[in-house]
């Protein structure tokens, strides 16, 4: 009896040890303290002469201590030999901002403990290759205050999918004209870096929104005077993008005195008057800041492309004349997210900031979302 118990106790330490062998074998490092999410993926949409997927991450710091990100880098589907963008150092820092200011970019990519960055991302991919599938994100941290190289750690192969929803086709929301792409789509404005928290849910409504001010016969917004009638585009009739049903109307808010909003803006006023149409399944086109009074449209109308909605005006959170025009996914101003939209012809004049209306480009673009601030050229639906 006495020679049995300890050959099986000797087959007992052995059976540990060779788990623990394995064990070792099999183990991985834990990886960063992090939960990463994509809340919306991004639809790949044509800008120019590229392709551009644009979304977030949302990264909350779970440990006790800062968590510096060094280094970001994007894959295309499952192929690690070359990545389509490495992100580290000023650059990293420039797409990061804190959750709770989201109106300016942070000053270091560290994350506190128990806070959250939003890191805003841009891919670009060339006009002839296929948009991936899947994009893999390599996440490399340091720990501490200040962060360490001996306490890296890396979140590997991170994935979200690309969306493969159709970007709608549309025609500009005017008859012709030049007009400013305002805070349009680019990762640094106003619009890309506004994330709204409402009834519990964040949403980026804005993600590839524009502000269209027209251009006048002196080159400028307005002729000079302190009046919305003195705006080229004040009065400017509003089309329909597309055909669609009616979903949404708010009417009767007052027009603002040029550069003064309302007190306060509230999210009952922050858009002014406004349309929302929906111009297909789980797509709708957002035409706010609208002339008071002037909206020709009611509740499930159905409109065509070229019906007149309404007029351009400067209500809600506007200090000036100007259309602020966008598409999201859902049947909100705010509580959606914001997807792209193309137009299908314009031509694109250069950047608002060189413009001069007697010396500029014009350069021909088709089936292209405009970028931040750019000039562009409408086509008149009534001419050939």
């Amino acid at each position: 009896m006495r020679l049995s118990f300890a050959i099986g106790k000797r087959s007992f330490y052995a059976f540990v040890l060779v788990l623990l062998m394995l064990s070792a074998g099999f183990a991985r490092e834990r990886g960063p303290r992090v939960e990463v999410v994509c809340p919306s993926p991004p639809v790949p949409v044509k800008l120019a002469e590229k392709q551009v997927l644009v979304y977030e991450l949302h990264v909350t710091n779970f440990d006790a201590v800062p968590l510096t990100l060094k280094r970001l880098e994007v894959f295309a589907d499952t192929n690690k030999s070359q990545p389509l963008s490495i992100i580290s150092g000023d650059a990293l820092s420039a797409i990061m901002m804190e959750a709770g200011s989201m109106r300016g970019t942070k000053d270091s990519p560290t994350i506190g403990p128990a806070k959250r960055a939003v890191i805003l991302m841009w891919i670009e991919v060339a006009p002839d290759k296929q948009a991936p599938a899947v994009l893999l994100h390599r996440m490399v941290f340091a720990a501490g205050e200040p962060a360490s190289a001996a306490a890296e750690s890396t979140l590997e192969d991170f994935p979200v999918a690309v969306s493969q929803d159709a970007v709608p086709l549309l025609h500009p929301p005017f008859d012709g004209g030049i007009w400013l792409a305002g805070n349009g789509p680019s990762n640094d404005s106003d619009h890309r870096t506004s994330i709204t928290a409402i009834d519990g849910h964040i949403n980026a409504a804005q993600r590839f929104a524009i502000d269209c001010v027209k251009v006048g016969p002196n080159g400028d917004s307005h002729d000079g005077t302190a009046r919305n009638e003195n705006w080229w585009g004040y009065g400017e009739p509003i089309q329909a993008v597309a055909d669609g049903e009616v979903t949404q109307v708010v009417n009767g808010i007052p027009e603002n005195a040029q550069r003064v909003l309302p007190t306060p803006v509230t999210l009952d006023n922050i858009a002014g008057n406004y349309i929302i149409v929906r111009i297909a399944p789980n797509r709708y086109a957002t035409y706010a800041h609208l002339q008071s009074a002037s909206i020709t449209v009611r509740l499930h109308d159905h409109v065509h492309r070229g019906d007149i909605l309404a007029r351009l005006g400067n209500s809600g959170n506007a200090t000036g004349p100007h259309l602020h025009f966008q598409v999201t996914d859902g049947n909100s101003v705010l509580q959606s997210e914001g997807v792209p939209f193309i137009f299908e012809k314009f031509a694109y004049l250069g950047p608002g900031s060189e413009f001069e209306l007697d010396k500029h480009s014009s350069i021909p673009r088709e089936n292209s979302i405009p970028g931040n601030n750019d000039v562009l050229e409408f086509t008149s639906l009534k001419k050939p």
